[in-house]
């Protein structure tokens, strides 16, 4: 019978709006987890810094002391508190023990992922964080295992709820980002300090985990390019809108190959032109998504919801029930696979495209001056588009495909002619042919 084998201890690090419907779900529904995993599911204790907060959490469960626990006999430590430290010590400190770790804690495993992978390779532990990246949806078991026969040569997605909310009601209502924001923070999307997330940090550090996955390579936060998109006006909204496309923010993972073979890993999160008939353009609100673009499966696409307590919780849960399903039969997890160990190509020498907006004098040879410039960096036009006469008049670039650097330094010569009276406004394109 399950219910008499040994119970699989969990220790529980941080209880806050995921924590709390971890622990909910798990004391709610104890005899189908312990069907899932073939064994009971036991918390022992639960860390957190101020007990009095959590009423909610049976008083002998709750500790201030995460490293006893730690040290304690848990078989599974799921780590919920975020942010390095302590987190990166309390999970070395496991994982040497032997302990399998649960984790959603994107920023610790794409700076420091490499350290705790070959700890719990060098201890017989697994480490599973599916809910470091896109909440709910079912995205990094996917590219760890069900693809992991297959060549993935691109990863695209919406990975960041708060941006998404903000570029998707700025589409919608025209208004501005600043109100757009201030918007957002009433309605419990945006924190009080929205930073990681406007600013791209939240969006990097999940595009590392995202293309160390994809392309068997460790990426980290620091190899990624990263723009946010405080940046981004109604101007932008409606640029995008004239062309038949909508603005969002970016996760773009890709596997460059160049003209003699070599292969490199290009990372990037940036604000992007896409189709408004792209799978992507669609995903409104707080939502995610994620495009995947492999050898042979073809095009695949995840969408959910990228956070909050329940859906979050629902993939924390999935990695535990793994976990501890590896404890009952002395199994193992998948491993960290980095045997590729392609270079990661800088932003510079990445391939990509540019939408550019002009402010330009009404007068005669404008067009060929800004066209000769395009020209002298060997660059291309797709779309050019003049309108407006006298003070109105403006011109629309959007280029086929070259080097970030060759388009940047495109810009910066256009700005210097006497006949550019403005550059208005220049963003990326992605999502369709180039």
């Amino acid at each position: 019978m399950i219910e008499d084998r040994e119970p699989i201890r969990v220790a529980l690090l941080g209880c806050g709006t995921v924590g709390t419907e971890v622990l909910r779900l798990l004391h709610e529904y104890p005899t189908e987890y312990a069907a899932r995993t073939g064994a009971p599911v036991h918390v022992t204790g639960v860390a957190v810094r101020r007990p009095h907060k959590h009423p909610e959490v049976p008083e002998q469960l709750l500790t201030t002391d995460a490293e006893s626990l730690v040290e304690g006999d848990a078989d599974v430590v799921v780590e919920l508190i975020g942010g390095i430290e302590p987190a990166r010590s309390l999970l070395s400190r496991a994982l040497h023990a032997g302990k399998s770790v649960v984790t959603a804690n994107k920023a610790l495993l794409a700076e420091h992922g490499s350290e705790l992978y070959a700890a719990a390779d060098a201890n017989g532990a697994d480490i599973y964080f599916e809910a470091a990246v896109a909440g709910a949806i079912p995205l990094l078991r996917p590219l760890r295992e069900s693809l992991a026969g297959d060549r993935i040569n691109r990863v695209m997605g919406i990975v960041n709820g708060t941006s998404n909310y903000i570029l998707s009601a700025m589409d919608s209502t025209g208004a501005g980002y600043a109100e757009t924001l201030e918007e957002a923070g009433q309605l419990g999307y945006a924190e009080a300090d929205p930073t990681a997330d406007v600013d791209g940090f939240d969006a990097a550090a999940k595009a590392a985990i995202l293309a160390s996955l994809a392309f068997h390579t460790r990426v980290t936060a620091f190899d990624v390019h990263r723009e946010g998109i405080s940046e981004v006006g109604a101007g932008e909204i409606q640029a995008a809108r004239a062309l038949d496309r909508r603005v969002k923010l970016l996760a773009i993972c890709e596997r460059v190959v160049d003209e003699d073979g070599s292969e490199s890993v290009s990372a990037r999160v940036h604000p992007a032109m896409i189709p408004r008939d792209h799978p992507l353009a669609g995903v409104s609100g707080a939502f995610n998504a994620v495009f995947v673009e492999a050898e042979s499966a073809g095009q695949l696409m995840f969408y959910g919801q990228g956070a909050g307590g329940a859906p979050t919780a629902s993939a924390v849960l999935g990695d535990l029930v793994a976990a501890a399903r590896n404890v009952v039969v002395s199994g193992k997890g998948p491993r960290e696979s980095a045997h590729a160990q392609l270079p990661v190509r800088s932003m510079d020498r990445t391939p990509t495209r540019y939408h550019i907006s002009l402010d330009v004098a009404d007068k005669p040879g404008v067009l060929s001056q800004v066209a000769s410039m395009f020209n002298e960096h060997d660059v291309s036009i797709s779309v050019v588009r003049q309108q407006g006469r006298g003070a109105d008049a403006s011109l629309v670039v959007v280029t086929h495909t070259a080097s970030d650097a060759a388009l940047r330094n495109t810009v910066e010569k256009i700005a210097g002619l006497s006949a550019v009276l403005e550059v208005v406004s220049v963003m990326r394109v992605e999502g369709e042919p180039s």
